[in-house]
């Protein structure tokens, strides 16, 4: 029994000497020497604790806690739907036909259908709503808008009557010093790693 613990001291010790010369991003871990100990240490980068308002009700709680959770589901969707338009702007300008740009956008939209539909046909309602406002904060363009130009307007038509249907709108705009403050605020700490 004592070999035993003998030998998991020693092991704890090559492997927290070890740790010491492994590198993180790039550099050397710093080590402290305590009472003959060599111990590895790391200093974390600074995360932000999303607090409560003072006389904050549970209710209100919760609503801030679910929009959180909602919009750092939601949120890399837009970053992704963001470059991906800019792929394809750059790819459509490279095709001088109007046809041709037609039958390449379909192919495009059919792997995107292939690739995320599962994913985006599992979003809540209150998702739903916050990714079509962060489409149009990452892009500069509304739902309707990217559809229109990429698709057509009758398509854009027809799936603007289609999310009328189910109460969206995808001419919704992205107002971050009104109604989309606190996703704003939101987000802003999710680009700065905060979150």
């Amino acid at each position: 029994m004592k070999k035993l613990m003998m030998f998991s001291v020693i092991a704890c010790l090559l492997i927290s000497n070890a740790i010491c010369q492994e590198q993180i991003e790039g550099r050397l871990l710093p080590c402290t020497i305590i009472e003959g100990d060599t111990i590895p240490y790391y200093t974390a980068r600074p995360h932000v604790i999303i607090g409560f308002r003072k006389n904050c009700s549970k209710k209100e709680q919760k609503r801030y806690t679910k929009l959180v959770r909602n919009v750092m589901k939601v949120y890399p969707y837009a970053r992704l739907s963001a470059e991906k338009l800019h792929e394809y702007d750059e790819m459509l300008a490279l095709i001088p036909n109007k046809n041709d740009q037609q039958i390449a956008m379909k192919g495009v939209e059919k792997q995107l259908r292939k690739e995320f539909q599962k994913e985006i046909e599992n979003l809540t309602f209150s998702q739903g709503i916050i990714l079509i406002k962060l489409v149009d904060r990452e892009t500069g363009k509304t739902s309707y808008k990217i559809i229109n130009d990429l698709r057509g307007r009758m398509r854009a038509f027809a799936c603007q009557a289609i999310a009328k249907l189910f109460k969206y709108d995808l001419k919704t705009q992205y107002d971050p010093n009104g109604t989309d403050k606190e996703i704003e605020k939101i987000v802003r700490l999710i680009e700065d790693d905060a979150v």
